[in-house]
C-alpha cells in the first residue's frame, strides 16, 4: 500500500512538475488565453480551459499506455526489460537528475502546429479545446521529454502499477492548467503574479527533484554494484 502510494504520488508529481516547467507553462498560459479571445462569456472560457486540459491529460496517458504496452508485449523487449531494467535504471535516474540541474543538455522538440490550424481548433467550441490540448501535449520541450520519457516511461515500466501511472501523470499535468483557465475566465487579476512565482518555484522544485533522481539513480547502481560483488 505504501509503495504504491508513493509510486502514484511520484508519478503525479513528475505531472505537476512537466506542467509547471518554462515551456508547457508558457504554451499552456498562451494557449488558454488564446482561447478566451475567442470565446465571450466566462463560464464558455472555462469549460474550453477544462477541455484543454483534459485533452492534454488524454494525451500523455494514451502515448504512455501505448509505448508501455508495446515495449511489454515484444518478447525480445519484455525479456531484455525483465534482465536489465533494474541494472539501467539507475543510470537513467542520475542522467535525467543531471539534465534537471542543467548540468546536461540535450535538443529535443515535438511536432509544431501552425497558427492557421490553431485558429481554426479554437473557433471549432469544446472540440477544438480539446484537440488543441491534445496536439499541444505533444509538442515536448527538453524539460517534458526528460521528465515523461526518462522518468516516468522507466518507472512505469518497472513497477506492477505501470498501465495506470501514464494516467496519474496526465492529471499531474492538467492541475496548473485548470487553475490557470478558472483565473482567465474569472479575470483574476493577481493571475501574472502569480505566474512570476510560480516560474520562480518552478526552478528550485526542479533542482529538489534532480538532487532526489541523482541520489536514488546512484543507489541503484550501487546496489546492484554490491548485488555483483556478493554473488
Amino acid at each position: 500500500m505504501i509503495e504504491a502510494l508513493f509510486v502514484f504520488g511520484t508519478a503525479l508529481w513528475l505531472g505537476v512538475l512537466t506542467s509547471i516547467s518554462p515551456c508547457p507553462l508558457a504554451a499552456n498560459i498562451a494557449a488558454v488565453s488564446f482561447l478566451s479571445k475567442k470565446i465571450n462569456h466566462p463560464k464558455a472560457v472555462l469549460f474550453a480551459g477544462i477541455t484543454y486540459t483534459f485533452g492534454r491529460m488524454i494525451a500523455y496517458s494514451v502515448l504512455g499506455v501505448i509505448i508501455i504496452t508495446s515495449l511489454v508485449s515484444i518478447p525480445f523487449m519484455a525479456n531484455f526489460l525483465q534482465k536489465y531494467m533494474n541494472k539501467i535504471l539507475g543510470p537513467i535516474l542520475v542522467f535525467v537528475g543531471l539534465f534537471l540541474l542543467d548540468i546536461m543538455r540535450f535538443n529535443f522538440s515535438g511536432f509544431s502546429i501552425s497558427k492557421q490550424k490553431q485558429e481554426s481548433l479554437a473557433e471549432a467550441g469544446l472540440k477544438g479545446s480539446f484537440a488543441l490540448g491534445f496536439l499541444f501535449a505533444l509538442a515536448f520541450c527538453p524539460i517534458s521529454a526528460a521528465l515523461f520519457f526518462g522518468s516516468l516511461i522507466p518507472l512505469s515500466l518497472n513497477n506492477n502499477f505501470g498501465i495506470v501511472l501514464p494516467f496519474i501523470y496526465g492529471i499531474g499535468t492538467g492541475l496548473p492548467v485548470l487553475v490557470f483557465s478558472f483565473g482567465i475566465a474569472f479575470g483574476v487579476s493577481t493571475l501574472s503574479i502569480w505566474f512570476n512565482k510560480m516560474a520562480a518555484l518552478e526552478k528550485y522544485t526542479r533542482k529538489i527533484t534532480g538532487i532526489i533522481f541523482i541520489a536514488a539513480g546512484l543507489y541503484f547502481i550501487w546496489a546492484h554494484i554490491a548485488g555483483s560483488l556478493r554473488s
